[in-house]
């Protein structure tokens, strides 16, 4: 498929901004328990605002992948059969609720717990759209398997935590040590999840070939694109780029969203450098853009088996 990068911004901004606001609201859950000395509300009110204006932002990129942006309202439209029209409705509730949520805490206004549970149902919920929006894809095969959903969530809790330990030790000093154990523990659990994906995309073969289309057998080969000149299907199903490419963007992805930033974080924490924990979601958000392209380039649309000869 051909990797429209107002979408990549889209998923990967919401997504840092998604797992902000978790790493917030279970910080400040986890207070009542004892697990940490309470931090400042000034943590909280400047985590919602960035983690809001990440959602916004990226709500913001998807406008450039609309033909008629004027007409975007009509994609709610279709929410009881849509993905995508559910999305749209989740995403601007978040966004509400990640500013109210900062808001809140800064101006101590008592509906506070509300507000917490309904924005952290609508950031759940937000996870659940946009991970189904493909998963839901059944004749792509690279997309329709529950890892879809487990990695959507696993990149943008990570990217959110890896945001937390530069804010915690500027805002609650005291948090950030738990900041960056749970941000590298986020990591690894997302490279674990990644590397099952990537494991299993490798091993995929297409379900149709030319001969159960066609109906021939014996040896069959495409030798032309049917035609001279390109059209919609041979752009938009086709990320055009060389294998060469496409493996350096591969293993690019794999160094600067795992490893890179674990050794970043670990080494800011130790020298007590905010530059460095600020480096590692810098790196990591980087990596997550090249995971992203990755992600739509690599599912292979059936229509290609025909359009073999440019595929």
């Amino acid at each position: 498929m051909r990797p429209h990068f107002s979408v990549i911004l889209l998923t990967t901004l919401i997504g840092a901004g998604q797992g902000l606001f978790l790493a917030l609201y279970v910080t400040e859950l986890a207070e009542p328990l004892g697990w940490h000395v309470p931090a400042r509300s000034s943590f909280y009110f400047v985590g919602g605002i960035i983690a809001g204006g990440l959602a916004l932002l990226g709500l913001i990129a998807s406008f450039f992948h609309l033909g008629h942006p004027e007409r975007a309202w009509r994609a709610a439209t279709m929410w009881r059969t849509s993905w995508l029209s559910r999305e749209v409705i989740v995403l601007p509730a978040f966004i509400a609720g990640a500013f109210a949520y900062g808001l809140a805490h800064h101006f101590g206004w008592p509906p506070l717990p509300l507000i917490g549970v309904l924005t952290l149902l609508a950031c759940l919920a937000l996870f659940v759209c946009t991970a189904m929006i493909y998963m839901s894809l059944k004749f792509l095969q690279e997309w329709a398997t529950p890892l879809t959903l487990v990695n959507f969530f696993l990149l943008g809790a990570a990217s959110g935590l890896t945001l937390a330990v530069p804010l915690a030790w500027l805002y609650a000093q005291q948090l950030a040590m738990l900041c960056a154990y749970a941000a590298i523990a986020m990591t690894l659990a997302a490279f674990a999840s990644r590397a099952a994906s990537l494991a299993r995309n490798a091993r995929l073969r297409p379900s149709s070939s030319i001969h159960s289309a066609t109906g021939i057998q014996g040896r069959v080969v495409q030798r032309s694109q049917g035609f001279t000149a390109g059209s919609f299907n041979t752009r938009e199903f086709f990320h055009g780029a060389t294998v060469r490419m496409f493996r350096l963007v591969k293993w690019g992805f794999v160094l600067l969203v795992f490893p890179l930033p674990v050794l970043l974080i670990a080494a800011g924490t130790s020298q007590g450098q905010v530059w460095l924990m600020g480096t590692a979601f810098a790196a990591q958000f980087i990596g997550l853009l090249a995971e992203r392209w990755f992600f739509f380039a690599e599912a292979n649309h059936p229509q290609n088996l025909y359009y073999r000869a440019i595929a």
